[in-house]
Order: structure tokens, then C-alpha cells, then sequence
């Protein structure tokens, strides 16, 4: 069921637009990330779904009524912001319950509410101490659990995690889906971390220069990006130049070698080039690896990333990286060594924008 719908949404400062014809629909109970570089707007996208800016066009509704003319204070959304944003006079369990105190409710069904959301957090035990006593992250679940308080229709989070270490961030952001599975609230995350969208969100939409470039889910984002920009920016990327060959047969070439596309190759002539995307990791030079298609080529180099060795080698002009899980006793190829790469020829795909 739909419940939250932004309707060619435009925003401009001055004579600069940063929201241009931004349309989605989001369904009740649903997570949606939206994702990219800084600048691109999802963060204005956020604050005119919070009230704190307006839109230049376009509508914003709730569970069916608009929020045009209503305060930030009217709107019955909680938002989580980057820098906690607790109060530091009061202690945590004040800032759980000042939501609630602003609307006028009960003492009794404030306490049981902050009481709720502290065990929620599994911070209850700390209920008495400041901000300044609490590390970055007890500070952050503190701020969701007081923007959840009131019981908001939708939660908004900017990115919430961004001002703590790598460990912290990773158990946090579980936590966050855990909650918001749990109460089955309707959430908008903004985050420029792909690994933190792909790993928690429902769909992800990924922005760039104020428009949506793709919407969909992380297996759709990531396996079929829709233009260049979202094939660059999700994940690791081999984008590779390669020449028509015979576009009936989708025959192309990479460097002197010719290989046959699965995808259609469209309305391109031989002598034309075509631009193909391959995830790091489609491939293998393992002996006896599988894959209908392979390029030879020469290692360039290789680098340790822990978990995976990314090796990177020439094929033509184009270098192309390929991942090799790390294992005990495991030598990677020596530069200037000679490797095929297999993978199967579903795994290039056509960028078409």
C-alpha cells in the first residue's frame, strides 16, 4: 500500500535547481536508502519531507494528505539527524521523553514509553546518564529512540552513522533495520555509503545532480545498473570500451580479442563503440574455471584487501580488475604474467546512458 508519495518534486536556490522532477512511491512498513555523492540531493529530498525546506513544485503526501501546509511540528514524522542533536542538560531518558512532553502527554504513558524505547535500545540501564558520558554510538541509539517516542508515521534518518568507526557503524545500522522490522515504520535513510544501502534497504534510490538515476532493489542496483553513473558509484566497477564487430550477432571486441554478448546489442552499426560493465568478482582465473567467454590479458598489478586479492590486467587498452578470495597458500599472479579470465558473457552488460 502506498503511503508516502513525492510528486515531481522540485527544489532551487536562487537560480540553482538541486531537485529536479523527483518522483517515488513508498510503500508502508518499507526502507528506503537514498544514496549518493554529496551534493546530489537527497538530503533536500529528506529535509522537504520533514518541512524543514519547501518545495519550488511538486507534491509530498502522507498515508493520503499532503504536507504543503504543514510545520515541521505538524507533521508526524521522527528524524534522526547526523550529529545526535541531544539535548546535553538532560539525561538520556529527558531526551527519550521530550517529545512527548511537547505534545501534552500523561506523566504514566510518558514513563512507559521512555521505558519501552530504552529497553527497545537495550540501553535502560543508562537511563540517568548525560550525552557526555556515553560513547558516539549509546548517543545515536539514544536520538532514534527518542525521534520513535511519539510514534511517528515515518522515520527519517541523515546519515545517522557517518561520525563513527568502521565496527560501530556496521552493529548500529543492523540494530536500526532490526527496529525498524520490528515496528514495521515507514523509513527514508540517506547515507553516500553504498555498502550501508545495500545491506539494509529495501529499495535504494540512487541519486545524481538532483534527479533519481535508478530506483530498485539492492540486487537490481547492484547486478543491473541502468546508466553509467550508477555503474560507477555502486559498488567496484570494470567499465570497458569495446568495438562493434557484428551488432546482429552482438559480436564485440576488447582489444583484439571478440567475444559474443548475451544482451542485444541495439541499434549500433559495426566500427561503433559500446560501452560494457564487469563486477570485479564475475570472473576467475582459477584453473578449470567456468564461463562460456575469457580474455587474456597481462597483470599490471595486485593489491591485498584482506578478504580478496584485487589483481588488475591489460586487455588492449583497457585494464580490467578482476577478485580472487583470499585463502592460506594462495599466490596471486606476478605482474607481467599472462591470465585468462573466465567468466560467462551474462555477466558483461551494456551501458546505455
Amino acid at each position: 500500500m502506498t503511503f508516502l508519495t513525492l510528486s515531481k518534486i522540485q527544489k532551487s536556490f536562487g537560480a540553482v535547481q538541486v531537485v529536479r522532477d523527483f518522483d517515488m512511491t513508498i510503500e508502508k512498513g518499507e526502507f528506503v536508502s537514498f544514496l549518493g555523492p554529496s551534493g546530489c540531493g537527497k538530503t533536500t529530498v529528506l529535509r522537504m519531507i520533514a518541512g524543514f525546506e519547501s518545495p519550488s513544485g511538486g507534491e509530498i503526501s502522507i498515508d493520503g494528505r499532503s504536507q504543503a501546509n504543514l510545520k515541521p511540528n505538524q507533521r508526524n514524522i521522527g528524524m534522526v539527524f547526523q550529529a545526535y542533536a541531544l539535548f546535553p542538560n538532560m539525561n538520556v531518558a529527558e531526551n527519550v521523553a521530550f517529545g512527548l512532553k511537547v505534545a501534552g502527554k500523561p506523566k504514566a504513558e510518558i514513563d512507559a514509553r521512555v521505558n519501552e524505547m530504552l529497553g527497545l535500545i537495550k540501553l535502560d540501564h543508562l537511563a540517568d546518564r548525560y550525552p557526555y558520558q556515553m560513547s558516539g554510538g549509546q548517543q545515536q541509539r539514544v536520538a532514534l529512540a527518542r525521534a520513535l517516542a511519539p510514534k511517528p508515521q515515518v522515520l527519517l534518518l541523515d546519515e545517522p552513522l557517518s561520525a563513527l568507526d568502521a565496527k560501530i557503524r556496521v552493529s548500529l545500522r543492523e540494530e536500526i533495520r532490526m527496529i525498524q522490522q520490528q515496528l514495521g515504520i515507514t523509513t527514508v535513510f540517506v547515507t553516500h555509503d553504498q555498502e550501508e544501502a545495500l545491506s539494509i534497504s529495501d529499495r535504494i534510490v540512487v541519486m545524481n545532480g538532483g534527479r533519481a538515476d535508478q530506483i530498485g532493489s539492492p540486487f537490481e542496483i547492484y547486478n543491473r545498473p541502468a546508466t553509467r553513473f550508477v555503474a560507477s558509484f555502486v559498488g567496484t566497477l570494470n567499465l570497458i570500451e569495446a568495438k562493434v564487430i557484428d551488432p546482429a550477432a552482438n559480436r564485440i571486441a576488447i582489444g583484439d580479442q571478440a567475444i559474443t554478448l548475451r544482451e542485444p546489442l541495439g541499434a549500433v552499426k559495426a566500427g561503433d563503440t559500446v560501452s560494457l560493465a564487469l563486477r570485479p568478482e564475475a570472473g576467475s582465473i582459477a584453473e578449470g574455471a567456468k564461463g562460456d567467454t575469457a580474455l587474456t590479458g597481462k597483470v599490471v598489478s595486485s593489491n591485498f584487501l584482506g578478504s580478496v586479492i584485487r589483481t588488475r590486467m591489460k586487455v588492449g587498452d583497457a585494464v580490467i580488475s578482476f577478485d580472487m578470495f583470499n585463502a592460506p597458500g594462495l599466490s596471486p599472479p606476478a605482474v607481467g604474467e599472462t591470465v585468462t579470465l573466465r567468466f560467462t558473457a551474462s555477466d558483461l552488460l551494456i551501458i546505455r546512458e
